[in-house]
C-alpha cells in the first residue's frame, strides 16, 4: 500500500530535524527516481535542470505544468518523500509563488523550493522586499495545507553574478523571519562562505555539492552546520557524461569499449516495476 503523503510529510520534516547531514539526490524521471531509491536514499528532490533536459530545453525552459508532470511522476516512482525545485514559482507575483506550493502538494510533493531569481537576464534578482513577499506567501500557503510542507527559500545571488554574501545571508535571514523552513544559497564559493551561512540563520541550510573546484565531502559539509545536501544537476550531468562519452567513442573511433562500464541490463531492469 503506498505511503500517505502526511505521513511522508513527517519523515521528511525529521530528516531535517535530525543533528547529521542527510543527501537528498535529484533524479530526473521516475527510473532515476527508482534507482535512488533501491540505493538507500532516504528522500529525493526533483532537478530543474535534469528534467528540462529530459524535454530536450535548457534549464528555465519548462512551465509550471511540465514541472509538476515530472514531479509527480517521480513522486509516483516510489514510496520516497519528494520535494521540488520549483523555480521562481513560475510567475514574479506572491500569488503565483503561493498558487505553485498548493498544486505542488496536489502533485504529491511534501516540499519545494521557491527562489529569487527572476529568470530575466538583465535583471536576475529580485528586490529584497519583493523576494521576501513572494516568500511569505509561498509559507502562508504551505501552512494551509493539512500536513507539514516543507518549504525552502533560495538566495540565487552565486548564480546570477550577484556574489555579494552579506546580501545572500540578510536575505536568508528575511526568508527565516518570513517562516521558510529549510534556506538555501547555491554555489557559496568556499567553506568559510557556508559556514558564515550556517552560524547567520536559526533554520537547516541545505548546500549544493559536486561543484567541480569545490571538492567537499559530506564529512567537510556537516562539520560547517550543513543538514541538508543536494546535488542539483550532478547526476543527470553525470549520465549526460557517459551518454556522450560513448556516443563520441563508436563515432570517432568505431570501437565500444563504453559498454565495459556500461549498467548491466539485468541490474537495471531490476531496478524498474
Amino acid at each position: 500500500m503506498p505511503i500517505e503523503q502526511a505521513e511522508k510529510a513527517r519523515t521528511f520534516r525529521a530528516l531535517h530535524e535530525r543533528s547529521q547531514a542527510f543527501v537528498i539526490p535529484n533524479p530526473w524521471d521516475a527510473g532515476s527516481a527508482r534507482i535512488l531509491a533501491a540505493l538507500g536514499y532516504e528522500a529525493l528532490a526533483t532537478t530543474s535542470a535534469g528534467a528540462a533536459f529530459v524535454l530536450g530545453r535548457r534549464d528555465g525552459g519548462m512551465g509550471r505544468a511540465d514541472a509538476l508532470a515530472n514531479a509527480r511522476a517521480i513522486v509516483e516512482a516510489t514510496d520516497l518523500p519528494v520535494a521540488a525545485d520549483l523555480e521562481n514559482g513560475f510567475g514574479d507575483a506572491p500569488g503565483d509563488a503561493a498558487e505553485t506550493i498548493r498544486l505542488a502538494a496536489e502533485a504529491g510533493l511534501v516540499g519545494g523550493s521557491i527562489e529569487d531569481a527572476t529568470g530575466r537576464p538583465d535583471d536576475p534578482i529580485y528586490g529584497f522586499e519583493h523576494a521576501v513577499e513572494r516568500v511569505a506567501a509561498a509559507v502562508e500557503a504551505a501552512r494551509a495545507l493539512p500536513f507539514p510542507f516543507t518549504l525552502t527559500a533560495r538566495a540565487e545571488g552565486f548564480l546570477h553574478g550577484r556574489a555579494d554574501l552579506d546580501d545572500i545571508v540578510r536575505r536568508l535571514q528575511a526568508f527565516e523571519t518570513a517562516g521558510a523552513d529549510v534556506l538555501y544559497a547555491p554555489a557559496l564559493p568556499s567553506l568559510e562562505a557556508i559556514r558564515t551561512v550556517c552560524a547567520s540563520v536559526g533554520k537547516p541550510v541545505n548546500v549544493l555539492a559536486a561543484r567541480p573546484g569545490l571538492p567537499l565531502s559530506v564529512a567537510d559539509l556537516e562539520a560547517a552546520g550543513v543538514r541538508r545536501i543536494s546535488l542539483g544537476s550532478q547526476f543527470a550531468l553525470a549520465a549526460l557524461g557517459g551518454f556522450v562519452r560513448a556516443a563520441r567513442e563508436v563515432k570517432e573511433q568505431g570501437t565500444f569499449g563504453f559498454a565495459a562500464d556500461a549498467l548491466p541490463f539485468g541490474e537495471a531492469s531490476g531496478y524498474m516495476r
